[in-house]
């Protein structure tokens, strides 16, 4: 009944397994990804709006000034901010918009877009992330440790998301994901209006 598309935001921890879980969502399903802006120069193989908007910082505080971010933040020196007009078009088109983002900028979208829908994947154990972390073979001990205290922090806002899913395998969460998305379809408040209008203030023709 109703054509607005869903605002899907997704967040967990880095090593949960959020992006690959993006990934096949979206071959699985007609959503369309959200494509972050940033300062930062565009690395070998990235594409102008395919990997990121690429602005200069000019531009970048041009737009925080007209308010044209759902949320942005700045890190190590850059912003990075997800464009609204790209999200608000698609979700008036009835297109659902996948947004993978980190914590501090789903709770900023949540402040503004209080009718997204925010789920947070979570690894099987603390232990499994650490497991997960080391087999990238990327991390010193030092950072190792850092990036299991930030996780730690992190997973203690899951009580400010809408759904928690335990990424035990992919096919599992997205299922779930899956599942998550189509109930919140069917939600009475999502589709009010079309109730009334084609029920509740239905007359029949005498």
């Amino acid at each position: 009944m109703n054509e607005k598309g869903l605002l899907i935001v997704i967040s967990g921890p880095s090593g949960t397994g959020k992006g690959t879980i993006c990934k096949e969502l979206l071959k699985r399903n007609d959503f369309w990804l959200s494509v972050s802006a940033t300062t930062r120069l565009p690395r070998d193989g990235e594409e102008n709006g395919k990997h990121y908007h690429f602005l200069t910082k000019e531009e970048f505080k041009d737009k925080i000034e007209k308010k044209d971010f759902l949320e942005y933040a700045e890190v190590y020196s850059n912003y990075y901010g997800t464009p609204k007009s790209y999200v608000l078009e698609k979700l008036e088109k009835g297109k659902d918009v996948i947004l993978e983002i980190d914590i501090q900028g789903a709770l900023n979208v949540k402040k503004t877009y209080k009718e997204g829908v925010f789920i947070f994947i979570l690894p099987p154990s603390m232990e499994e992330l650490k497991n997960r972390i080391v087999n990238r073979g990327s991390e010193t001990p030092e950072s190792l440790k850092t990036r299991l205290q930030s996780a730690h922090k992190e997973i203690s806002f899951v009580k400010e998301y809408n759904y928690a899913v335990i990424n035990d395998t992919v096919e599992e969460s997205v299922k779930k994901i899956e599942s998550i998305i189509l109930s919140e379809k069917c939600r009475v408040k999502r589709i009010n209006d079309e109730i009334d209008k084609n029920f509740i203030n239905f007359k029949c023709k005498e």
